[in-house]
């Protein structure tokens, strides 16, 4: 029971002492996600009042990691 006791702790020190793996949260994604978040929003309104002048309204799209603005009916 000890011996068992012993190899959980070595193991998990083991673990604890490897190397830190650093995740994102998306491929293209930016360090400080508020400015990046603000600018998409400002992108948004912009494209907004834009097809609102044509009498239409703004959809989005993801393409090649760029968003994408085009007016709808």
């Amino acid at each position: 029971m000890k011996r068992a006791l012993l190899v959980g702790v070595l193991f998990c020190a083991a673990c604890a002492g490897g190397p830190q793996i650093g995740y994102e949260s998306a491929p293209d994604s930016v360090q400080g996600g508020d400015a990046a978040d603000a600018g998409e929003a400002q992108a948004l309104e912009q494209a907004e009042a834009d097809c609102a002048r044509q009498g239409k309204h703004a959809e989005s799209k993801r393409i090649e990691g760029e968003t994408v603005y085009d007016c709808a009916d």
